[in-house]
């Protein structure tokens, strides 16, 4: 059931809103004012925001573009309702972030096509991130094993040459210290590696073998 954050000062238009909204079956929740919405918006992440922009305080237009820069509250759609729809009105809404709007006095035909279209949207969108996390995920593990399987096999080959000089009954102390030192090589390169993975912010993905991906953290590294 999806829920839908209403943000109006005047409790008329969120009653108005909330009675139809209510009898297609969405949860509707309330605040009456910019700050309130917003500290609302974070706690409940809901599937869309119907926001007024002429409000005392915090307008529409400072709530929206706020909303919009929080990672909780980036991908909500919100839909402007003003009776405030001149050219450049909608213009600094849509500008805002705003992804629709409605006019006051609203028709209720055009009010639930559009909050229709909105979650279409929404849902659209929730998919395509899961889809991304999941694509995000696989291209770590596959770039991981890459990355790191080359020096790992280094320390397997030079574990068992340290094991093999320690079994003989003169110990090169020369060769120990020699073989130790590929190890902090390999364990370093394997840090290296973990590291580029860990501050990735804007992954590039390459080809990796039969339609897999990998994160090419070379590319990576190389971005200021």
């Amino acid at each position: 059931m999806h829920k839908i954050l209403i943000i109006d000062d005047l409790k008329e238009n969120v009653f108005m809103l909330q009675h139809r909204l209510e009898k297609e079956n969405y949860v509707i929740i309330s605040a009456n004012n910019g700050e309130k919405g917003i500290e609302i918006a974070k706690q409940e992440e809901p599937d869309l925001i119907l926001l007024d922009i002429m409000m005392p305080g915090k307008n529409g237009i400072e709530v929206c573009k706020e909303l919009l820069e929080m990672e909780s509250t980036k991908n909500i759609p919100i839909i402007m309702v003003t009776a405030k729809v001149g050219a450049d009105d909608i213009k600094i809404g849509l500008e805002a972030g705003a992804f629709d709007y409605i006019k006051k006095p609203f028709n209720q035909i055009e009010l639930l096509a559009r909050v229709r279209t909105a979650l279409k949207y929404s849902e659209a969108r929730k998919i395509a991130l899961e889809a991304e996390k999941k694509n995000m995920f696989a291209a770590t593990v596959v770039t991981a094993n890459h990355k790191i399987r080359q020096p790992l096999t280094l320390m397997n080959l030079t574990s068992s040459a340290i094991k093999k000089e320690l079994e003989k009954d003169e110990i090169s102390k020369e060769i120990v210290l020699k073989k130790l030192n590929f190890l902090e090589i390999a364990v370093k390169e394997i840090n290296e590696v973990l590291k580029q993975l860990q501050n990735i912010k804007d992954p590039v993905f390459s080809e990796y073998a039969n339609d897999i991906k990998m994160i090419d953290v070379d590319n990576e590294n190389g971005k200021d």
